[in-house]
């Protein structure tokens, strides 16, 4: 699997909040933005999981 570059153009404000974030973390600016990003992709993957497995079981 390959890399790429994704620019993004962002608030002073946001950026600031990004950067005590990653900071707190020990993190750079660009490490803590894809980490959430894969995160928050677990996360919904994980959820149509369980949505999935809760329709095959009738749960829902």
């Amino acid at each position: 699997m390959g890399t790429s570059v994704l620019s993004l153009r962002i608030d002073g404000e946001l950026l600031e909040r990004l950067r005590h974030h990653a900071a707190k973390r020990g993190m750079s600016v660009q490490d803590y933005v894809v980490r959430t990003l894969i995160r928050d992709d677990f996360d919904e993957r994980f959820q149509a999981a369980v949505e999935e497995t809760e329709k095959f079981y009738g749960v829902t």
